[in-house]
C-alpha cells in the first residue's frame, strides 16, 4: 500500500496538523469538528473558575455570529434570485430542473411528515402511556407556531407549556430536556440535509462512494447538534456537510429558492421530536 492509503488513514485525516489551516479550508470540516470535540472534552477537566472566561468568550462569539447569520438571511432573497437566474442559464432553460426540484421538495416533505405521523406516534405508543392521537392533538398548535416562525427557539415557551400542562411531563424534565433539544435534537434537519446532499450530488453528476456516504451519515448526525435554532440556520451547517464530502457549496443554489416552506416543515418536526424525548424520559 502506498503512503497515506492504509486502513487507518481515515483517522489520520480527521486529526488536524494545523487547526488554522483547517479553518480556512472548507474540505477539512471533519478536522474542525474533531478539534472542537477534543477542546470541549479538555475544557471539562478545567476548574470552573478558570474556564469561565473562555465560556463567556465563546458565548459572545456565538451571539455575534448568529446575528451575522440573521443579517445574511434578511438579504438572501436578492442573492437567491441571482443564483436561480444563473442556474437557469447553466441548464439552458431546460425545464427538467424544475420537475427535479418539485420531486425533491415532495420527497423531503413526505419524509418529514412520515416522521411526525408515523415514527413519533409509534415511539409515544411504545415508550409512554400517552395515546398517540392525544399527542398529535396536543402538539398541533405547537407545530403550527413552529411552522409559521421557522424557529425552534421562538417556539420553546409554547412547547414547554403544552408538554407540561397537556402531556403531564414534569416541570423538572421539561425545563431541562426541551431547551437542550432546541440545540441538539434536530431530527428534521438531519433528514433534510441527507436528502438535500444526495439531490445536489445527483444533479451535479457526482457519484458518492461508500466512504463519502459514511461521512455523510456521520456529518448529518453531528451537524444537527448545534444547528442554530433560527430561520434558515440549517443552511450554514449544510454548507459544511457539502464541502466535507467534496461537493461544491455552490450547489446550494439548486435548492435555496424553494427551501423556505421546507424549513418551516422541518422546524415542526424538530419541536415535535423534543416533546417526544421529554415525554419518554419523564415516563422512565
Amino acid at each position: 500500500q502506498s503512503k497515506g492509503q492504509g486502513p487507518l488513514n481515515f483517522i489520520n485525516e480527521i486529526v488536524p496538523h494545523n487547526i488554522f489551516d483547517a479553518i480556512t479550508d472548507n474540505g477539512k470540516m471533519l478536522q474542525i469538528i474533531f478539534f472542537v470535540l477534543f477542546f470541549g472534552i479538555a475544557s471539562l477537566t478545567i476548574m470552573p473558575a478558570k474556564i469561565k472566561p473562555v465560556i463567556e468568550l465563546f458565548d459572545g462569539l456565538n451571539d455575534v455570529l448568529l446575528r451575522m447569520v440573521d443579517y445574511i438571511i434578511r438579504v438572501a432573497p436578492y442573492g437567491v434570485t441571482a443564483l436561480m437566474a444563473g442556474l437557469i442559464i447553466d441548464f439552458n432553460g431546460n425545464a427538467s430542473i424544475f420537475s427535479a426540484l418539485a420531486m425533491y421538495a415532495l420527497t423531503v416533505a413526505a419524509a418529514l411528515l412520515s416522521i411526525i405521523f408515523i415514527f413519533y406516534p409509534l415511539f409515544i405508543r411504545i415508550f409512554t402511556k400517552i395515546i398517540p392521537s392525544k399527542f398529535i392533538q396536543v402538539m398541533y398548535p405547537v407545530q403550527l407556531v413552529a411552522f409559521t416562525t421557522s424557529s425552534s427557539a421562538a417556539t420553546l415557551p409554547i412547547t414547554m407549556e403544552a408538554v407540561e400542562n397537556k402531556l403531564g411531563v414534569s416541570q423538572e424534565t421539561a425545563s431541562f430536556i426541551l431547551p437542550v433539544g432546541v440545540t441538539i435534537n434536530m431530527d428534521g434537519t438531519s433528514c433534510y440535509q441527507t436528502i438535500a446532499v444526495l439531490f445536489i450530488a445527483q444533479v451535479l453528476g457526482i457519484d458518492l462512494g461508500i466512504g463519502q456516504l459514511l461521512i455523510l451519515i456521520g456529518m448529518t448526525a453531528l451537524s444537527s447538534i448545534g444547528t442554530p435554532g433560527i430561520p434558515g440556520g440549517s443552511f450554514v451547517i449544510l454548507t459544511m456537510v457539502l464541502t466535507s464530502i467534496g461537493i461544491p457549496a455552490e450547489g446550494l443554489a439548486l435548492i435555496i429558492g424553494i427551501d423556505r416552506p421546507l424549513d418551516m416543515l422541518r422546524t415542526s418536526v424538530n419541536v415535535t421530536g423534543d416533546a417526544v424525548i421529554a415525554a419518554i424520559i419523564d415516563k422512565k
